[in-house]
């Protein structure tokens, strides 16, 4: 397996993480060198006139009214307005920056094209082949094959196929991806025993105390739970370690797929890291949350939520604004969530537009009952 550690001896002493913003842009989950405008024309076209177009054009219209109403509470901002808030905004640095915490080793670790990896190890004719596990109402997820025409997951399928006409389809068998992700599992809990998942392909480690009794780095580890998983499962999977859970994840994007990305525990490291980060990378921040910032604030990176700490403090909640403040921070969480009690279950369907009361009754008392 090739390990794509991001670390200094790699790059003849040069800090990687301040070149991430390119390495990431040019490398971005298998999406290089796709036309991007092409892509989203075809969207455009192929999705006009359909409930989907609708709903999105409904969401837009809400977003745009958010929009103009915090431009206008902007522009009605005194310069004394300013300058209170922008007191306010440097004691919460000042207060979330005394929080930080550079005592523990987080590893997240997504697997690499999942459904799709699956599929085609238990059918090796599929490999080498543009593949998109799902339906011709919605993908799944997208080989990295099909990614380099622009497929990709939560697509329609009828969209995938006019990106790229020798699309191949596979039903999903989550049966199948439950008995994979369970034996990748086995491997996480020789690292941490508590470790916890957020899907099937993703999982959070707590890497502090095995680095410490056997002695070895972040970087060790990674490679080590890599080639373990590949071993026990045929897949692949790549990994991110840092300091806290939020950069882990950004980490474990970086080198994908099969590849690794490592953090130091140096605060300067993380806060250059973090400097030119895109802010719609971090969970949390979606497209509505990203064009908010972007077009009231001119916000695009994560280290210019500091600069305009000021504006967060005046336009959005006490809530809101700690979150962009530590994002701008690039604080994350650092313990291991508390085990919760599961309080409810999903089953998921995707259905073709339908006026069919008594099948939709039919489906949801079946689910209701099961």
């Amino acid at each position: 397996m090739s390990s794509a550690a991001g670390t200094p001896s790699d790059c003849g002493g040069h800090r990687p993480w301040q070149s991430y913003h390119t390495a990431y842009t040019n490398a971005k989950a298998g999406m290089e060198g796709v036309d991007r405008e092409k892509v989203q024309k075809v969207i455009y076209e192929m999705s006009k006139g359909s409930k989907y177009f609708e709903n999105e054009q409904k969401k837009e219209a809400i977003t745009k009214l958010k929009i103009e109403h915090l431009r206008a509470q902007c522009a009605k901002l005194t310069d004394n307005d300013i300058s209170h808030f922008q007191k306010v905004a440097e004691k919460k640095i000042l207060e979330l920056e005394a929080s930080r915490d550079l005592s523990k080793i987080w590893l997240h670790t997504d697997m690499d094209a999942f459904y799709a990896a699956v599929e085609t190890l238990e059918n090796p004719s599929l490999k080498g082949k543009p593949l998109a596990v799902g339906s011709m109402s919605m993908i799944a997820t997208a080989s990295y094959e099909a990614r380099k025409f622009g497929v990709r997951a939560a697509m329609p399928g009828f969209i995938g196929c006019k990106l790229c006409p020798d699309l191949v389809f596979v039903r999903p068998n989550f049966g199948r991806y439950t008995h994979y992700s369970g034996l990748a599992r086995k491997v996480f809990q020789r690292y941490d025993p508590n470790f916890f998942a957020t899907s099937l392909d993703e999982a959070y480690l707590d890497i502090t105390e095995v680095c410490s009794e056997r002695g070895i780095t972040g970087e060790e580890v990674a490679s080590e739970l890599r080639d373990a998983v590949h071993q026990e499962t045929g897949l692949t999977c790549s990994a991110g370690v840092a300091p806290n859970r939020m950069i882990a994840k950004v980490c474990s994007d970086i080198n994908k797929p099969n590849g690794q990305f490592i953090l130091p525990n140096d605060r300067d490291a993380v806060t250059t890291f973090v400097s030119t980060l895109p802010i719609r990378k971090i969970g949390g921040i979606g497209k509505v949350t990203e064009q908010m910032l972007h077009q009231v604030l001119g916000i695009s990176t994560c280290q210019e939520m500091l600069q305009k700490g000021a504006f967060l403090c005046a336009l959005f909640s006490e809530g809101s604004t700690d979150f962009f403040l530590s994002v701008g921070l690039g604080l994350g969480g650092t313990e291991t969530p508390e085990h919760r009690l599961r309080k409810s279950m999903s089953c998921e369907r995707t259905f073709s537009a339908t006026n069919d009361s008594h099948l939709l009754f039919e489906k949801l008392g079946k689910h209701s009952y099961s």
